[in-house]
């Protein structure tokens, strides 16, 4: 069977009764919201970190990039020496 609550009669009881449940729901959202600026605050580190690592691996890309096409130029010179070598040979 179901519990039956009583409902205050005076306006002053039914006042205290809407203020103390505004006080709790005001308390729930200060709670809430203190939540809310710590996940914040803790995405804001994430997103900081991630910002450093992607910094990171463009500056390693880059610096990758440059090698490969040092690597390149080099081979391209190789080929062409080779090239003289053999025409001189025949």
């Amino acid at each position: 069977m179901a519990d039956i609550l009583s409902f205050p009669t005076k306006p002053e009881d039914r006042l205290r009764a809407a203020l103390r449940r505004l006080d709790d729901a005001l308390t729930e959202q200060k709670l809430a919201f203190t939540e809310f600026r710590t996940n914040l605050a803790a995405l804001g580190g994430a997103v900081s970190g991630l910002d450093q690592s992607v910094r990171a691996y463009r500056s390693t890309l880059a610096e990758t990039a440059q090698e490969v096409s040092t690597c390149h130029d080099a081979a391209r010179r190789l080929e062409e020496t080779a090239d003289i070598w053999l025409s001189q040979a025949r």
